[in-house]
Parts: C-alpha cells; sequence; structure tokens
C-alpha cells in the first residue's frame, strides 16, 4: 500500500503567510454566529423588529449584528440577543501551537 503525502501547505498556513488569517478567521466567526442568530429567529417566529425590541435595542443595531460582512460587534449586544433567544454564548482563547 502506498502511504499518501501532503502536498503544499495547509489553507490556514497559507493565510497565515499572506497576514490575512486573523481577518479571515473573525470575518468566518462573525457570519456564523449571524447565521445561528437568524435561524434561532426564525425557529422562534421573531421579526426583527420585535427581536430588536427586546433586546432593547434599534432595528439597525440588530442589522449590523445579522450583516455577516460587519464583524464589529459586542459582547453585550450578542449577550442580550442570544438571551432573547433562549441560548447562551460560550466563548474560549485555546492555545495556539
Amino acid at each position: 500500500m502506498r502511504k499518501k503525502v501532503s502536498i503544499g501547505s495547509k489553507f490556514d498556513d497559507f493565510l497565515k503567510e499572506e497576514g490575512t488569517y486573523e481577518e479571515v478567521q473573525s470575518i468566518a466567526i462573525k457570519r456564523v454566529l449571524a447565521w445561528q442568530i437568524e435561524e434561532a429567529m426564525k425557529e422562534k417566529h421573531l421579526a426583527k423588529t420585535k427581536m430588536a425590541e427586546r433586546m432593547d435595542t434599534s432595528r439597525s443595531q440588530l442589522d449590523r449584528l445579522l450583516d455577516p460582512n460587519n464583524d464589529s460587534l459586542t459582547l453585550s449586544t450578542l449577550a442580550r440577543a442570544s438571551k432573547v433567544l433562549g441560548r447562551q454564548v460560550r466563548l474560549e482563547l485555546v492555545k495556539v501551537h
């Protein structure tokens, strides 16, 4: 049997070499969060206006939260959204090799 050999570097390594790893990772995380919030809103049949009202924020603030390309987000906004949706936010710092 022939052993499979990996050719080239991993995509993460490529992004690090290009100096874009942190930016790409940040955008990816925000896109996932925005998608998860939208899906939870659909499950609860919450319109944006009602969601913003329950979060005690503006509709434009909620739109920024739901914008997958806007990675500006405060933890307090995320916490308020998760509370309204009956969810919990979990963050952790992991050691990088």
